[in-house]
């Protein structure tokens, strides 16, 4: 009997398993199952079928589905559901971006006064690099990215320094999956000319995107590493051609450099 009360607590009496379909219902459902075992600590089918006002059956598959990414756990001693580890890996991915902007933001601001130009923070995603934060110019003409905008690994000052110091097996699979998209005329659109100047932009430290996203837009930058050594992101300086000019770029490239390795220190990273 105790058995049988313990099955019913961890899972279905009777479980067939078909596959629902995969559905923005289903996701709706799993994320609310999700937030309802994260807020206790350790349900029973039971409890998380009550509380989300869902079928045993439907529950447990999704349960399950999420068992097997992570996102929850399932002792079977006490048949109760707690929430998983992967969970926690998402939740300081979380922390680790919310404390690179706020510790980057002062590194910024210092970087913004002492080349007159617009400084950004951006962080390397799958495919693409994301602007999370920027610290405008006073000038009248200007950059400006608002945050969330993404822009291609190749086509972007932060985007190639990030790549300049992947693996090339890993810039391979990168391109490959985003391609080269040609922007302007001065886009790198073809590997052998992206790669060369990769090259160039890590023996050196910094990079410069020279209108190859926007023209008449130059921008200087240079990657942020975590622990690991890992390329995670880059701050930028970013603006018009007739003041970021050629000449500039050598005095603003050891800037960008440093303020990067700064950000770097300031979260725990190692440039290895």
């Amino acid at each position: 009997m105790e058995t049988a009360e313990k099955r019913q607590r961890g899972r279905p009496r009777a479980f067939n398993g078909p596959s629902e379909a995969n559905s923005v219902q289903s996701l709706d459902r799993a994320l609310r199952i999700l937030a309802i075992v994260a807020e206790g600590s350790g349900l029973s089918l039971s409890e998380v079928s009550a509380r989300s006002g869902l079928a045993a059956s439907t529950v447990y598959r999704m349960l399950t589905t999420l068992q097997n990414h992570g996102m929850v756990e399932f002792d079977t001693g006490d048949q109760l559901w707690s929430i998983g580890v992967e969970t926690y890996r998402m939740g300081a991915a979380f922390l680790r971006r919310r404390k690179l902007v706020d510790r980057a933001r002062i590194v910024m601001q210092e970087l913004m006064e002492n080349t007159g130009e617009t400084a950004n923070l951006g962080v390397a995603e799958d495919d693409c690099v994301v602007f999370v934060s920027q610290v405008e110019t006073h000038q009248a003409i200007r950059a400006f990215f608002r945050p969330g905008t993404r822009s291609p690994f190749h086509a972007s000052g932060i985007g190639k320094a990030v790549l300049a110091h992947l693996e090339p097996e890993r810039v391979g699979t990168i391109l490959r999956k985003a391609g080269l998209q040609r922007f302007t005329d001065k886009t790198l659109s073809d590997i052998p000319a992206l790669a060369h100047d990769l090259a160039t932009i890590k023996q050196r430290g910094w990079s410069v995107d020279d209108e190859e996203r926007h023209p008449g837009m130059r921008c200087v930058a240079a990657a942020i590493f975590n622990e690991f050594g890992e390329p995670i992101g880059g701050v930028s300086v970013s603006g018009p051609t007739v003041r970021v000019t050629p000449e500039r770029l050598a005095e603003i490239g050891p800037m960008v450099r440093n303020a990067a390795a700064e950000v770097t220190r300031m979260i725990g990273g190692t440039t290895g």
